[in-house]
């Protein structure tokens, strides 16, 4: 087969350049930018192309735009594109525009982390491991707590509904009769964090995030936990 999918994603017209700064420090090759007549660039990483027109009175907070890039080897992209995110901001975003998200192993079979440039844009990178694919429904499990990790994890990322996402883990961290595992608490309080600073209430996300850094876990739990273990150490660094 010879054909190819190029994604066209949206631009609001005066930050084509950041756009296209953001992409190049993602490591991407800029193969075209014109601002006039009209905006418009291309984006190039290995077999990835990306291609943004400019909107004059488009808005980056209430974007949606989307692609999803599979790859075969998720943590060695998300560990680039974070290292050259700190190169180019000298700090790695994690909240507002741009940012870059945490490394997951979703429930529906697939480890992966989002990436959302300057326009809000959402480059969805992901890695299909045992058992899963990203064509999958993305059904929930049914223990309680993993359950809730699942549903949270698609109102706060998919839908980017983080008053959702938030009360699904309040009202299970409240149960009495059901407690979860430590490494799932731990999950939950930092994922519980992180919504509270995407939502702006930084001494709420203190409190989540000091909670989940004094969970005690013996060494087969922190390697359940790893990924929350490290989205943990960015948002208190």
């Amino acid at each position: 087969m010879t054909e190819k999918t190029i994604p066209l994603l949206p631009c609001r017209t005066e930050l084509i350049q950041s756009v296209v700064d953001f992409y190049a420090a993602l490591g991407f090759e800029t193969t075209h930018l014109q601002k006039s007549p009209y905006a418009y660039a291309v984006v190039e990483r290995g077999a990835v192309e990306l291609q943004l027109y400019g909107m004059k009175d488009y808005d980056p907070a209430s974007s949606h735009s989307s692609c999803y890039v599979l790859t075969a080897d998720v943590d060695g992209l998300h560990a680039a594109f974070r290292s050259g995110l700190k190169a180019a901001y000298g700090r790695i975003p994690t909240r507002g525009l741009p940012r870059i998200g945490p490394l997951k192993d979703m429930s529906y079979g697939v480890r992966q982390f989002l990436a959302t440039d300057p326009t809000g844009n959402t480059i969805r990178v992901g890695q299909v491991i045992s058992g899963g694919g990203e064509e999958e429904p993305a059904t929930a499990p049914k223990e309680t707590f993993a359950r809730a990790l699942h549903m949270a994890d698609l109102f706060a990322d998919s839908k980017q509904d983080y008053p959702g996402a938030a009360k699904i883990i309040d009202r299970v961290l409240k149960l009495e009769d059901e407690q979860p595992t430590p490494a799932q608490r731990v999950r939950l309080l930092v994922l519980r964090g992180d919504i509270a600073q995407r939502l702006g209430d930084a001494e709420g996300a203190r409190g989540w995030l000091e909670e989940a850094a004094s969970v005690q876990l013996n060494s087969e739990e922190r390697e359940t936990a790893h990924d929350a273990l490290a989205r943990l150490s960015d948002l208190r660094g």
